[in-house]
C-alpha cells in the first residue's frame, strides 16, 4: 500500500544542503593536502615558493569555510528544540560522533522515515542479507551492495572509534576475534550495535546509559 511521503521541515533541508556543501570542501582540501605533500617530496620550497603558499592558502581557507558550516549547522540544530534534542540523544551513544548524528537526522527525516533501526540499517548497508536460491545454492551471508556508502562509511569510523573508546565495545571485539570470528563482520554487528542504541535512545527519549559501569 502506498502511503504519502513527508517532506522535510526548512530546518532539516538547510542542514542537508550543508552537508552536501561541507562534504565537497573536504574532498576539496584533502585533494590538496595529497598534492602538495608529494610535491613537498619533489620540489625545493625556496625555488616553487608561490606554488607552496597557493595551496597552503588554499587549505586554510577552506578549513575556514568548513568550520563557518559546521557552525551554521549547530546553530540551525541549537534554535530547533526537536532536533537538538534528538541530536543530543544520538551522540550519547558512545562512537557516534556529530556528523553520523546530522546525517541521521537528515536522512531519517528527523527519524519519522524509517520505522525500525532494522530497515535504517538496510538503507546504510550493514544489514546482512542470505546469499541463497532454492535448496542448492547456499552462499555466505553478506551486506548489499545497493546502499548509502556515505552512512556506511561513516558508521564504520563510529565502530573502530568504539572499539578504541568504549571498554565495553572493545571487549566485545576482541573476545570474537579470539574465538575466531571474523573481524569485518564483528565490526558490522558492532555498526548495528550503535545504531540500534542511537534508535532506542531516540524512541525512548532518554540518552543511553552505558550499563558497564554499573557492574562490579
Amino acid at each position: 500500500e502506498i502511503k504519502p511521503s513527508k517532506l522535510p521541515s526548512i530546518a532539516i533541508s538547510k542542514i542537508k544542503r550543508l552537508l552536501t556543501l561541507r562534504e565537497r570542501l573536504v574532498k576539496q582540501r584533502a585533494g590538496h593536502k595529497s598534492i602538495i605533500k608529494e610535491q613537498k617530496r619533489i620540489y625545493i620550497r625556496k625555488e616553487n615558493k608561490l606554488l607552496f603558499e597557493t595551496q597552503e592558502k588554499a587549505i586554510k581557507f577552506l578549513t575556514k569555510q568548513i568550520q563557518n558550516i559546521e557552525m551554521e549547522m549547530k546553530q540551525i540544530i541549537k534554535t530547533n528544540q526537536k532536533l537538538n534534542q534528538q541530536y543530543k540523544l544520538v551522540v550519547s551513544v558512545k562512537g557516534i560522533g556529530n556528523q553520523t548524528a546530522l546525517f541521521m537526522i537528515v536522512t531519517t527525516n528527523g527519524f519519522t522515515k524509517f520505522k525500525t533501526w532494522r530497515k535504517y540499517a538496510s538503507y546504510c548497508g550493514i544489514a546482512p542479507f542470505p546469499n541463497a536460491s532454492g535448496t542448492s545454492i547456499r552462499g555466505r551471508t553478506k551486506v548489499s551492495n545497493l546502499a548509502n556508502k556515505k552512512l556506511k562509511s561513516l558508521f564504520d569510523l563510529c565502530a573502530k572509534s568504539a572499539i578504541q573508546n568504549n571498554p565495553e565495545m572493545k571487549i566485545y571485539y576482541h573476545k570474537r576475534v579470539e574465538q575466531g570470528k571474523n573481524k569485518m563482520s564483528t565490526i558490522n554487528i558492532i555498526r548495528c550495535k550503535l545504531m540500534a542504541r542511537a534508535f532506542a535512545a531516540v524512541n525512548r527519549q532518554t540518552p543511553y546509559v552505558n550499563t558497564l559501569k554499573f557492574v562490579a
